[in-house]
């Protein structure tokens, strides 16, 4: 009995199964969370594209657990976000802390889950675009006319606190031109652009991004018509410059004529010869020998007659020579021993 129960069971089952493959009716497909956006550090939404529903209804939830933690919850608020999403509010978003999140998409045919994706509020942010975006043409009195233009941070940012920081971008272009001109403005909400062309009408937008996280759309375009005589005057500016360039070049000339050097010396100055510390060079030019020694510190060079005087009164005194030596001194000084033969001859006895 039990076993034509079960039996009968099955074959139910695999009837129904093959009734619901002719009629196209299968478990719903994988979905996919393909982002997740903060407007202000302080909430933030996520959003899932679904898979194919299988022919059957489809219901979807999101489930997420912050990192450290096992304990999973279901998304708070489907409905702020628009279908397919899950906002999380104040009392749900937590910075530097990291949300580990799927999609999870059932029906009459089974379930299929998204793969887990890991978001941190910090690194997701893209606030909305900047908000009331004013552009004028100013035409000052003695000054370049320019092109002014002025705009509000988004509304949820608080700037205050100095927990936010944004930088600004701003493009225009005329209104029948392809190509866009950028300019970054930094931190400021103003901004000048003189380079302009007369009697085109231009398109004006500006978005903002935060220190981390992502560019904001632009904003909505403005418009502005250049009038036609918006022309810069640069006459006095140009004649100002030529005026003081000709000054200039006049004084550099009459500083190189005065000093008399020329172009050649000033750009290739002479290399200096080496000096002698203590040493004048105008006694080697005058040719004083004697003084040029002396300046070096050769004393008694060369030796003088009281040289040889000396030398004299030695071989006279010195009765330990050797006759060789009186020999070659009576060879170089033979007026001497004509003059003293009686003295050696006492010496000799």
């Amino acid at each position: 009995m039990k076993e034509n129960v079960l039996s009968a069971t099955v074959f139910t089952l695999l009837l129904f199964l093959n009734t619901c493959l002719l009629n196209g009716q299968l478990p719903p497909g994988k979905p996919e969370i393909f982002k997740c956006r903060s407007p202000n550090k302080e909430t933030f939404t996520c959003w899932w594209r679904p898979g194919t529903d299988g022919g059957l209804p489809t219901n979807y939830s999101l489930t997420y657990h912050r990192e450290g933690e096992t304990l999973m919850h279901e998304c708070p608020d489907y409905i702020t976000g628009g279908p397919n999403s899950c906002h999380f509010g104040k009392q749900y978003t937590s910075m530097w802390r990291t949300y580990i999140m799927m999609v999870n998409a059932t029906n009459q045919m089974g379930s299929s889950f998204s793969d887990e994706l890991y978001v941190d509020v910090t690194y997701i942010v893209q606030p909305d675009p900047p908000l009331e975006l004013t552009v004028e043409v100013k035409q000052p009195e003695d000054r370049k006319p320019y092109l002014w233009m002025k705009w509000s941070p988004p509304t949820l940012i608080d700037l205050k606190t100095g927990w936010f920081t944004l930088l600004y971008e701003i493009r225009l272009k005329p209104e029948k031109a392809a190509e866009w001109e950028t300019h970054f403005a930094g931190q400021q909400t103003e901004f000048k652009i003189l380079s302009l062309h007369p009697g085109q009408k231009y398109l004006v937008q500006v978005r903002c991004k935060p220190d981390h996280g992502y560019w904001s759309a632009w904003s909505p375009a403005t418009f502005i018509q250049i009038p036609s005589d918006f022309i810069m005057n640069d006459t006095t500016v140009w004649i100002s410059v030529a005026v003081l360039s000709a000054v200039i070049c006049l004084i550099i000339v009459w500083a190189v004529a005065l000093k008399g050097y020329s172009m050649v010396t000033c750009i290739f100055p002479p290399v200096p010869g080496p000096k002698i510390k203590g040493f004048d060079a105008h006694l080697l030019e005058k040719g004083k020998s004697e003084e040029l020694l002396s300046a070096l510190g050769c004393q008694d060079f060369p030796p003088t007659s009281d040289y040889e005087d000396l030398l004299v009164e030695y071989l006279e005194v010195d009765d330990s020579e050797d006759q060789h030596l009186m020999s070659v001194h009576s060879k170089e000084h033979p007026s001497q021993e004509r003059e003293q033969p009686p003295a050696r001859e006492a010496q000799g006895s």
